[in-house]
């Protein structure tokens, strides 16, 4: 499969600042009237709306803006929306769903979108099953939150966290966390070192699919057990925060980071997505055999022993 150098622009750029280089494993070269890529970014949320997918004056939000320009250099279009009767229309023309979306989507939004309705769920399932790519990004584990016990796994879970593979638990305060990571031969992972380091609102997780190939690892060790808000959201072994599994024919990418500004900005986070849309997209391919108990043995652990 042929490579070609890829240029994403960071969200800075967007204000006229130097763009920098990054790898994305490209598709073959297009032939000519070949159909261009299409990503669906679907981020309605439910009782808290991220800063980084809220609109202002009926603009794109900062997340928006930076897929779509990514799309726009690189001959894909990024179709943005908030409305969850999209999934009751064609889903065959997309390449990839991406999903920033927050909270139950039966519960009312507070932009007022409407929401994904019974039918449209069971169709994003079954497009996933049947070959369309999906890229979950921070808050798309918290989808179809359970409202059980927060620090609890239970037997039995949603089919669409079924088909994402983690669902959200709680957060601390936002700090300065580490990813580990154990997967550098996936696509655009071999630039970021064994591990890196940024500030950024730190998902706990529960509900693991045991077929996960984990990319990265969030390391607990010295993360703020100590603070009042949800103290208990890291004292626990190390878990899977970045990772990819099938789902039928569809290839799932998650990654729990995104939560502010800055990290849209970072490089490094850049860096995970293109290669998880690389690979979703089937642009390029990665062995992604599962690793889950070999590179985080206890991460079915929510409290340290």
């Amino acid at each position: 499969m042929k490579r070609r150098d890829m240029l994403l622009s960071s969200a800075a750029a967007l204000a006229g600042a130097s763009m920098f280089p990054l790898r994305w494993a490209a598709a073959e070269e297009k032939k000519a009237g070949s159909k261009k890529q299409k990503v669906l970014f679907f981020t309605r949320s439910v009782e808290y709306e991220h800063s980084v997918v809220k609109r202002v004056g009926g603009k794109l939000s900062y997340a928006e803006r930076v897929l779509t320009e990514l799309g726009a250099k690189h001959d894909v279009e990024v179709v943005c929306t908030k409305d969850g009767s999209v999934f009751d229309g064609d889903l065959k023309q997309y390449d990839c769903i991406a999903s920033y979306a927050c909270g139950n989507p039966d519960e009312p939004s507070i932009t007022g979108a409407p929401p994904i309705t019974p039918n449209g769920k069971k169709r994003l399932l079954a497009a996933v099953a049947g070959g369309t790519g999906f890229v979950g990004i921070h808050s798309a584990c918290y989808f179809y939150y359970s409202k059980g016990p927060r620090l609890q796994s239970q037997t039995k879970v949603d089919p669409y966290v079924s088909m994402l593979g983690g669902e959200f638990a709680m957060h601390g305060a936002q700090q300065k966390g580490t990813m580990r990571v154990v997967s550098p031969d996936f696509p655009a992972m071999d630039k970021l070192g064994k591990s890196f380091s940024m500030v950024d609102e730190w998902y706990a997780l529960k509900n693991f699919a045991r077929d996960l190939h984990v990319i990265l690892v969030q390391e607990t060790e010295g993360m703020d057990i100590k603070g009042k808000s949800n103290k208990q959201a890291y004292d626990r072994p190390p878990f899977p925060s970045t990772w990819a599994r099938m789902q039928g024919k569809g290839r799932v990418f998650y990654t729990a980071m995104g939560h502010r500004e800055d990290v849209w900005d970072s490089e490094k986070f850049q860096q995970v997505l293109l290669g998880g849309f690389g690979w979703a997209m089937k642009n390029v391919d990665a062995d992604i055999q599962p690793n889950i108990d070999r590179v985080t043995p206890e991460a079915g652990k929510l409290q340290r022993t």
